[in-house]
């Protein structure tokens, strides 16, 4: 079988250096466009990955006392989405279901969508797990993961000496 000449892979015993790592990852992200990106749904419903599974899109923001966390999640009901936080670890799961079906007298319609998802991210040290909240309207999931005092506290400048001769 031939080589295909086109990829940057490693010569036969040469070492894998970062620059081919990143091409190889750019590699195998040409290879998923040249077979076809999943279309998106005429919906504005998320795009779908080649498992099947919903991008949950997250906005993260760090405020002084707070990390907050916002997901857009259009056709998501709040009964199918669960938040947990283990090991300073925040997961967003949750699963879309659509049905829709229309009968007229000239044509009958039946569509079915569905697809899960999940999201992990990990928090800084210092927040208060205990206190973190989560609500969810009109398909948008915020999350709000307080600091505790303590962390609050815990920046301390550093004097920038000049360099020594």
């Amino acid at each position: 079988m031939a080589k295909d000449i086109t990829r940057n892979e490693p010569a036969p015993g040469r070492r894998l250096d970062l620059f081919d790592a990143m091409r190889a990852d750019l590699d195998r992200v040409f290879d998923r466009f040249e077979r076809g990106w999943p279309a998106l749904s005429g919906l504005g419903l998320p795009r779908f990955g080649e498992t099947g599974g919903l991008a949950a899109k997250l906005d993260v923001r760090e405020e002084e006392n707070r990390i907050v966390i916002e997901a857009d999640l259009p056709g998501v009901a709040e009964k199918d989405v669960a938040v947990t936080f283990a090991d300073g670890v925040l997961t967003i799961k949750g699963e879309r279901k659509d049905e829709r079906e229309e009968k007229k007298d000239n044509y009958h319609i039946a569509e079915r969508s569905f697809g899960r998802f999940e999201r992990s991210l990990r928090l800084p040290d210092g927040i208060d797990e205990n206190a973190i909240e989560a609500n969810f309207d009109q398909g948008v999931l915020k999350v709000v993961a307080p600091k505790r005092p303590e962390a609050l506290k815990a920046e301390k400048r550093i004097e920038i000496k000049k360099p020594v001769a």
